[in-house]
């Protein structure tokens, strides 16, 4: 059979399709050979817009709909039209929204007036290869247009079978994209792997469509099946992703020189925290929790071939959480192999300072640490497992290493109140030496979230979002199984605490570049904290005393006065408690400590830091690609 694959916008322009790169290679576990194309649109769509439009619309407004509209369905509406046959879908309710949102809707609408023609021609492009089946990957605001796609192939040739997978596939809404949307014949629900080549050898007549493990396919009555799913796959037996064809296609692309690529690669599916506690807002993971990594010899083996057939050093792990074990295992090795990479992870934030260490000599310079908030009080409502002065000091030591955080400030969760917020905040002008967050974000009912799963935790009422309101023509009801954010009465603090928030976090990130706060040792008894941070006086603190710099050194793990004072004595500093609490006192009037929930962490670096504009394309809580990269 000769099989297409096809990556849709809005899939980012600089990374291949790992989905599309692991079922090229899995396509050879069929029991028959096949011929398999992929397809990135993504690609073809960024030029058509900059052909078109002679140069007027970029890649750059491609990526800003991908990134910044994935949040307000802004790249969906933009083929809605396509998919709809109307020209300006809903566009009043679009605009609508945007505004509500305070939203700069970008080159939405002008892209919108190109996409039909887009769909039509590429559909053409696509069945005059004569394939016998085509399959979509969509995650995030790839359905629309997939949608679009599969309809106007159908209508020039409705034999061929429509296949959907990826992540806006999982139950419940797989089954409904397959119930609704007449046009797509096949859905596969969660891991596919294994799916995918049952189902194409079904397709080749070797296997019954029953046994086609979490598959939506209609029954000759029009009634909507779903398989059982089967067992998460082990990760050691999921494929390296052949890149090639991407490469093969950006290379010959006019938009080449605008388009700086990065390779994706997955090691783990799931979270072990998660397994143990997982975080209440979030839904990233479906229904497949279960974490498993794959083996530290295969990750390297893996990471080896990619960067030397690629030469790309870039790289992004879309792991959902780093595997502990490999902090002396997998690192190591990366590290003892100097490779020179720039790798992105996400990892947990009570890391330690060999721990950074060990990050930065692998590589690992660019992390998402999940830190979201600095209230110990609301972190313990999220079950994140961690002390704000633990969150405090990962910022500390990245600044120290200049390894790049990935964060933002989550807020609104049930139960949180204003005075959780306000000893943070007004600490907050403090910490503008150290890296910070994207910004301030109320969050969202995620579909899979304990939130969503438990509405007894807090969020009782809730509807699809409204920005569903301009991308589907559908009944509530079927929204409800097809959607994966929902809107809900706003929770936690009201608008004056959460816009008190929102300024210091723009005060910090006006100050982060020219600040600096630095503990220097110059050889005599006392260091001397030089203090060079934006909104605070300029000037040079001594430690007058060793007790007082042996207690600011034991301060760079977090700890209480009780617990500050234990150490100090086992140094040889006995000090009275009070004698204690009036440095502590001192201390944090003058910013050189944080302090939150009766712990004290020290603010200064060991060292100056390579300030860099860490935030740029930082996107709020979620990535443009999810685990399970074969979906």
């Amino acid at each position: 059979m000769r099989i297409a694959l096809v990556s849709m916008p809005w899939h980012l322009l600089a990374t291949p399709s790992l989905p599309l790169g692991i079922l090229q290679v899995q396509t050879d576990q069929c029991r028959s050979r096949h011929e398999v194309r992929s397809h990135f649109l993504n690609l073809r769509w960024a030029e058509y817009l900059y052909e078109v439009t002679d140069g007027a619309i970029t890649p750059h407004d491609y990526d800003y709909v991908a990134n910044i509209g994935v949040w307000h369905g802004m790249g969906d509406w933009v083929f809605t039209s396509a998919l709809y046959g109307t020209p300006h879908w809903r566009r009043e309710r679009f605009r609508a929204h945007l505004a509500e949102n305070s939203l700069d809707p970008g080159k939405s609408e002008v892209m919108a007036e190109h996409a039909a023609d887009f769909i039509t021609m590429l559909a053409r492009e696509i069945v005059a290869t004569g394939p016998d089946v085509i399959g979509f990957s969509s995650t995030f605001q790839q359905n629309v247009p997939s949608l679009a796609m599969a309809r106007s192939i159908k209508e020039l040739a409705p034999d061929i079978p429509v296949l959907f997978g990826g992540g806006n596939c999982d139950a419940p809404m797989g089954p409904a994209l397959q119930r609704n949307f007449p046009f797509v014949d096949y859905v596969i629900s969660g891991e596919a792997e294994r799916s995918y080549v049952q189902f194409i050898d079904h397709l080749d007549g070797v296997l019954p469509v029953e046994e086609v493990s979490g598959l939506s396919w209609s029954t000759k009555d029009g009634a909507t099946v779903t398989n059982p799913p089967r067992a998460p796959q082990p990760m050691n037996e999921v494929p390296c992703p052949d890149y090639d064809s991407y490469f093969s296609t950006l290379e010959k692309s006019p938009i080449r020189s605008l388009v700086k690529p990065t390779l994706l690669y997955e090691a783990a599916r799931g979270c072990w925290w998660g397994e143990k506690h997982t975080c209440t807002f979030c839904g990233l993971n479906g229904l497949t929790m279960k974490y498993r990594s794959r083996s530290p010899d295969q990750v390297r083996l893996h990471l080896q071939a990619l960067v030397e057939r690629h030469r790309i050093l870039d790289i992004v792990a879309v792991d959902n959480i780093l595997d502990m074990d490999y902090l002396r295992t997998l690192l190591p090795e990366l590290a003892a192999a100097d490779m020179d990479l720039n790798f992105y992870y996400e990892v947990k934030s009570n890391l330690g300072e060999a721990d950074i260490a060990m990050l930065r000599s692998a590589g690992l310079v660019h992390i998402q640490p999940g830190i979201e908030n600095l209230s110990s009080d609301v972190l313990k409502i999220m079950n994140k497992g961690v002390h704000a002065t633990q969150n405090i000091r990962l910022l500390r030591m990245c600044e120290e290493s200049d390894v790049t955080v990935d964060w933002n400030y989550l807020y609104g969760f049930p139960g949180e109140r204003e005075d959780h917020y306000t000893t943070v905040v007004d600490q907050l002008p403090a910490l503008v030496h150290l890296q910070p967050p994207a910004g301030a974000v109320r969050i969202l009912l995620e579909r899979y979230s304990p939130y969503f799963q438990r509405p007894e935790l807090g969020f009782l009422r809730r509807r699809p979002a409204a920005l569903y309101d301009h991308v589907y023509d559908l009944p509530e009801a079927e929204l409800h199984d097809l959607v994966y954010q929902f809107d809900t009465p706003a929770m936690g603090i009201g608008d004056t605490a959460a816009t008190r928030l929102r300024m210091a976090i723009e005060t910090w990130h006006d100050g982060y570049a020219g600040s600096s706060l630095v503990l220097h040792h110059d050889g005599q008894e006392s260091p001397v904290l030089v203090d060079r941070r934006v909104g605070w006086p300029t000037c040079e603190i001594r430690l007058e005393t060793g007790a007082q710099a042996a207690a600011y050194e034991v301060l760079r793990t977090p700890r209480n006065p009780r617990a500050l004072r234990e150490r100090l004595a086992a140094q040889g500093h006995d000090r009275e408690a009070a004698e204690i609490g009036s440095w502590l006192g001192a201390w944090k009037d003058q910013g050189l400590v944080f302090e939150e929930g009766g712990r004290f962490v020290a603010l200064a670096t060991n060292r100056p830091s390579i300030k860099r504009d860490a935030h740029a394309g930082a996107q709020p809580y979620a990535s443009q690609e999810v685990p399970d990269g074969g979906r």
